[in-house]
């Protein structure tokens, strides 16, 4: 049975590979069908209907919580003015310097990334950040891949993220947190090399941008059309990393402080409600895509959980697991490229079913399968030709998909080694 429930898994990654179900629909029925195929009664205990649908589908809660929180932060560094502002303080300091203006976006890109994922946070450091960089000379797949890098340098402290490795993989907040930790150097080290390497071996191309000459306006008109922000607010991003990181508050707290501090920072008393609500509303809009596949991956989770199931995945998983600390680092690493293209190492896909597979079978100690799938994540953010940050980079920028998936992908897999390596030498 463990032999067709991996042939359903492999069907279902090519059922989100070729597009012919969205990937939460994909994994909600991938999930009912390993259920049956388990032997679960369709009601009752450790059934398809109260357990794998009822209890399956708002187990991340917590995490639904935390990506609605940060949405609702993003937006409000949106109309506030706060990432725009950042954006063109460092693009001013830069100047006509191609390199430092790269890195001050990346730096912006980092910060947001800690904030918010996706599409919107590329957006936020991007709509000013790739038109200011090519208008320097930053090639145009430089300065997308820029904008990526920087986010993924902010991954390992976005909240949402710790929230998710927490519930998923049912470890403490603080495990989460020490491993990303040890992770970030690796993504910060990639990000500068990826700038500074990538500069300078294409060299400068001279490209009028229309759109960098709007982002720039001066003086008084540039505050009026643009509005920035005062220089108090723009710490805002790093709050909620304050008081998670330096003061241990709680990850929901955390990111309401966030939201809170960039209010009263920004907004007159008698404009909050009003703002209040809009940008809620907007967080909304911005989270619902994220917390649909969550509720999949939710009840994915559930059902590679269940008795039947872990019984018959056992003896198959274990047998093709490395244990050796060497084979583990070498075979995990080869396999980087699964978690591309919805692939099945993508942790907001198949992957996570396959970490919980993993733990539920005790194959891997649960925090090792931390290591592992937080290192694929920072492939997948960068250079994932489907994920919605890579393709509004590139295509903002002028280019494809692909090209930002080149240039990138050999920086964003020397992370995923090291994080591999950590996650070996410390956990096995």
């Amino acid at each position: 049975m463990g032999v067709v429930i991996l042939l359903v898994m492999a069907v279902g990654v090519a059922a989100m590979l070729t597009r012919k179900l969205p990937t939460a629909f994909a994994l909600v029925l991938l999930a009912v069908v390993i259920a049956f195929l388990a032997g679960a009664p369709l009601t009752g205990k450790e059934s398809v209907l109260d357990t794998v649908l009822q209890e399956g589908a708002p187990a991340l809660a917590a995490t639904m919580i935390a990506i609605l929180l940060g949405s609702w932060l993003g937006k409000l560094l949106e109309e506030t003015g706060i990432a725009g502002t950042l954006v063109r303080k460092i693009v001013e300091f830069g100047g006509d310097r191609p390199v430092f203006v790269a890195l001050g976006v990346l730096a912006v890109s980092a910060l947001v990334g800690t904030v918010t994922g996706s599409a919107p946070a590329a957006m936020l450091a991007g709509l000013i950040g790739i038109p200011a960089m090519i208008a320097v000379g930053i090639p145009k797949v430089t300065a997308a891949g820029t904008v990526l890098m920087g986010i993924a340098v902010g991954v390992p402290f976005e909240l949402p993220v710790w929230q998710f490795f927490s519930t998923a993989l049912d470890l403490p907040i603080d495990t989460v947190r020490g491993f990303m930790v040890k992770l970030f150097p690796f993504a910060l080290v990639a990000a500068v090399a990826y700038v500074l390497v990538e500069s300078r071996r294409r060299g400068v191309e001279h490209t009028w941008s229309l759109k960098a000459a709007r982002a720039r306006p001066s003086g008084a008109d540039r505050r009026r059309r643009l509005g920035d922000a005062p220089w108090y607010a723009l710490l805002t991003p790093a709050v909620p990393l304050v008081l998670a990181l330096g003061l241990d508050v709680a990850i929901i707290p955390s990111l309401l402080g966030g939201v809170l501090y960039a209010l009263v920072t920004t907004t007159r008393p008698r404009e909050m409600n009003r703002r209040l609500l809009r940008t809620l509303y907007g967080g909304f809009e911005v989270a619902a895509p994220p917390i649909t596949l969550f509720v999949a991956i939710g009840i994915l989770l559930a059902a590679v959980k269940l008795p039947g199931a872990v019984d018959a995945l056992q003896p198959l998983v274990k047998a093709v697991s490395p244990q050796n600390t060497v084979l583990f680092i070498l075979v995990f690493t080869l396999l980087v490229p699964l978690c591309l293209f919805r692939g099945p190492l993508n942790v907001f896909g198949l992957g996570a079913g396959i970490a919980g597979v993993l733990v539920a079978t005790g194959i891997y100690p649960a925090v090792a399968v931390l290591g592992m799938t937080a290192s694929y994540n920072q492939v997948f953010g960068v250079s994932d030709p489907t994920s919605t940050q890579t393709v509004w980079s590139a295509q903002y920028a002028g280019v494809s998909p692909h090209q930002v998936m080149v240039r990138t992908l050999p920086y964003v897999w020397a992370v995923a080694l090291g994080g591999l390596c950590v996650t070996a030498f410390t956990e096995l």
